[in-house]
């Protein structure tokens, strides 16, 4: 395996034999409504990320679920126009996939109901996001801290999905001080969560440092319910490292495919027992970019679909020789044609740079202390949902906050 295309960790990882993982259930136990997924992988949910154009072309590449960026459920009951957009879907959108945000548990319920109406296939609770606009409210990752809270918001869910399995994303815990997810695993499971799925990292640590996968172990053995692993994929043969290690049913990917979407047919390859393709040229790479940006113009306009591909630019062109170059440039463009114009001097024969394949990309490498509401840890027991976003200027504001934890 010496000409292999991958960074050192990965020299030696065998690809998956016949039988040795399987196929991700969700919904077990149910009469019917039982979502497989092969290869069992999970695009995560990722806010100005996981819209529909971005899950369209992750799809091409390679089965598996694919989640949209969360909604939040005030917003979406109230037909907020950019909430509704990112809920949207396709007629060929299949197993169709969302996460929401919510702290009211009738909110919720209301907007599950709503949603399995629309014909959704699955459904992911975020209760991991380290945002302090959300967390100083006691939402997102501040909520596994009272997993009675935690509990009635999961059966709200459940109550009214119906056949369609749910799911939890959380985090490890608030700090190393603070360690919640065995806890809020248990109780997830109790009220009918299909799988949890861990970023094994604390809130406070963001994105930085590396993944603890151990903890994904451990989750592995305290539930009875499939454990999704998340943190650290950057490299299809870091999957099947995970899921060995871990014995977890599933992994998660996020920032590692962005500027990247061809990791999911590497994905899959290395599931299917086959080494992976090599990634594109940059001459390649500049063709995916166009394509991404037309169908990022599809859904939100001309306008504004070419501001959301600004910051793609950057993802898709990290680590080629001279790019840093041209960055500036990329981040100004106001059509798709300025792309190719931007780009024109590089080498469009260049390799995909192994330098790249592991590369921050999105989130730095700060820390911070998670600030959560006053007294907010005085009584843990405390199943009172948290204020959440009521007015449309409230809502937007943190739909622009919110990430996928």
């Amino acid at each position: 395996m010496t000409d292999r295309f991958s960074t050192e960790i990965n020299k030696d990882v065998p690809v998956a034999q016949e039988g040795e993982f399987a196929p991700l259930r969700l919904g077990e136990g149910q009469v019917t409504g039982v979502l497989d997924v092969w290869p069992p992988v999970v695009l995560a949910p990722m806010a100005g990320v996981t819209n529909l154009a971005f899950r369209t072309l992750c799809r091409e590449y390679g089965a598996g679920l694919y989640v949209s960026e969360m909604i939040t459920a005030r917003g979406y009951l109230m037909g907020n126009r950019l909430t509704s957009l990112l809920a949207s879907s396709s007629p060929d959108e299949s197993p169709r996939s969302v996460q929401v945000y919510g702290a009211d548990p009738v909110d919720l319920g209301e907007m599950v109901a709503s949603l399995v109406d629309e014909g959704v296939d699955h459904l992911d609770i975020n209760m991991g996001c380290p945002v302090p606009k959300v967390t100083r409210a006691g939402g997102g990752s501040a909520i596994p801290v009272k997993p009675r809270l935690l509990a009635r918001l999961v059966r709200a869910m459940v109550q009214n999905a119906g056949e369609v399995p749910v799911t939890v994303k959380m985090r490890m815990g608030i700090s190393e001080d603070l360690i919640t997810y065995e806890e809020a695993g248990k109780a997830a499971a109790g009220e009918g969560a299909s799988a949890v799925g861990l970023h094994a990292r604390t809130a406070s640590q963001l994105y930085s440092g590396e993944a603890d996968w151990s903890a994904i172990g451990r989750l592995v053995e305290v539930l009875d319910v499939p454990v999704l692993g998340n943190g650290d994929i950057w490299e299809p043969y870091d999957a099947l490292r995970m899921m060995r290690q871990t014995g977890c049913q599933g992994v998660i990917v996020g920032r590692g495919c962005l500027g990247r979407p061809w990791l999911f047919r590497e994905l899959a390859q290395v599931f299917n027992g086959e080494e992976p393709d090599l990634p594109p040229r940059f001459g390649g790479i500049v063709e995916i970019m166009l394509d991404h940006g037309r169908r990022l113009q599809a859904l939100f306009g001309e306008d504004i679909g070419i501001r959301q591909m600004r910051k793609w630019t950057a993802w898709y062109t990290k680590g080629f020789h001279g790019s840093a170059a041209v960055r500036g440039n990329l981040m100004r463009i106001k059509t798709l044609d300025d792309i190719a114009q931007a780009v024109q001097q590089l080498d469009m024969d260049e390799p995909f740079p192994v330098t790249a394949l592991r590369a921050q990309r999105a989130k730095g490498s700060k820390t911070q202390s998670v600030k959560l509401p006053e007294g907010y840890l005085d009584n843990r027991d405390d199943d009172t949902p948290p204020k959440g976003p009521r007015s449309i200027d409230e809502i937007q504001a943190w739909e622009k906050a919110l990430n996928g934890g």
